[in-house]
């Protein structure tokens, strides 16, 4: 989870780490594409207007969601209100992969959630990295929380890569009838269970049994609530019935979109949706950096691709059966490489509890080329 939409809750991670920056100006400018694509849509404009602005949409959007779940989070305490981030980290991308789900895109919504861990990993820690190390020669993060975060998700993205690791291992059998059996659509709904189960015990392990584990000195000086509590539910509410608007308008363009760019679906599932969804708090945990709150920005990474992981996609595998397209956790094999490099890679980096910039531009380009490669995937 992150800290932008609550994630970093989830590590138990204090009041002080949930100091994020005010909606900047850039995020206030960028809501007037919320009536604009609204009237884009209206008028019946070429799709790809439509995925642009539903797309920056959804940018400022998001970053309204996560605040208001920070405000409520300050009225509810420290408890109550990390289950709160907890349950809203990642909502936007949610939101997003539920239309999709709905739409019939899986390829798309599969490579999403394949993009949001690549983006976490690589992308915005890569990011914070080089941006903190500019600014400061070595930074310093718990090496013992983000351990913990790390080995989560390893177990996770083996989990969820399991049945197409049975498939591909099934060579005697066509694959076409393997992804098609109710052995791997039970299978993947088992798996989904019992992440989901594991994510609600990290949850009792970061935020009860083990709290110190993942807490740094605590700060007596936490700045109150700015909204109110009603405010704050109104904003909230507003912001994800915007998105859930927004994402159809996304949505329904991408396929024609895709067309016009020639561009592959892969490309949009792994790179440009998980940077729409997750903007605003890719921002913060490079703010976080910059003020050498490296443990925080890290969190911010590892947290929220273990959720991803570990809720949002068991959650789309559940829900995807009553929308009607079944969806079982089934990736191709470039999916089942590049995210498991982006688990090695973080984790090289992150254990020994140090970061620099040169690491910082190592992630990056690691990313640029993984990202290149899925721009001439076909």
């Amino acid at each position: 989870m992150s800290e932008g939409n609550g994630d970093a809750a989830k590590s138990g991670e204090r009041p002080e780490e949930n100091k994020r920056p005010a909606i900047s100006g850039m995020k206030i400018l960028l809501i007037v594409f919320l009536p604009l694509s609204i009237a884009l849509q209206l008028a019946h404009a070429p799709p790809l207007w439509l995925f642009i602005a539903a797309g920056l949409a959804i940018v400022p959007l998001a970053g309204y969601m996560g605040r208001a779940t920070e405000q409520l989070a300050k009225h509810l305490g420290a408890t109550i209100g990390s289950l709160l981030n907890a349950t809203f980290g990642n909502m936007t991308e949610l939101i997003i992969t539920i239309f999709a789900v709905r739409a019939g895109q899986l390829d798309v919504v599969r490579a999403s959630l394949i993009g949001s861990i690549i983006g976490n990993l690589l992308l915005v820690l890569g990011m914070s990295m080089l941006f903190g190390g500019i600014r400061y020669r070595e930074q310093a993060f718990n090496r013992e929380a983000v351990g913990s975060d790390i080995i989560q998700l390893f177990l996770a993205v083996i989990a969820i890569l399991t049945p197409s690791l049975f498939v591909l291992s099934q060579q005697k059998v066509p694959v076409q009838t393997l992804t098609e059996s109710d052995s791997v659509a039970y299978m993947s709904l088992g798996i989904a269970g019992l992440l989901i189960a594991l994510y609600i015990g990290s949850l009792i392990f970061s935020l009860k049994t083990h709290q110190d584990v993942f807490c740094v000195e605590e700060d007596s000086g936490e700045e109150p609530p700015v909204w109110s509590k009603t405010r704050s539910f109104l904003v909230l509410a507003a912001a994800t019935i915007a998105v859930a608007v927004e994402s159809e308008i996304l949505v329904a363009s991408i396929e024609p979109t895709v067309k016009a760019l020639h561009i592959s679906p892969l490309f949009v599932g792994v790179i440009l949706l998980p940077i729409i969804g997750n903007a605003a708090e890719h921002a913060t945990a490079v703010v976080m950096a910059m003020r050498d709150r490296m443990d925080v920005a890290l969190g911010i990474c590892t947290s929220s691709s273990a959720q991803v992981a570990l809720f949002v996609g068991p959650v789309i595998v559940f829900l995807s059966v009553p929308l009607g397209h079944r969806m079982p956790f089934l990736f191709n094999t470039f999916e089942l490489i590049t995210v498991g490099f982006a688990v090695l890679i973080a984790n090289l980096i992150a254990r020994d509890g140090k970061s620099n910039w040169f690491e910082g531009a190592q992630l990056l380009v690691a990313y640029a080329i993984f990202a290149l490669a899925y721009f001439f995937v076909r």
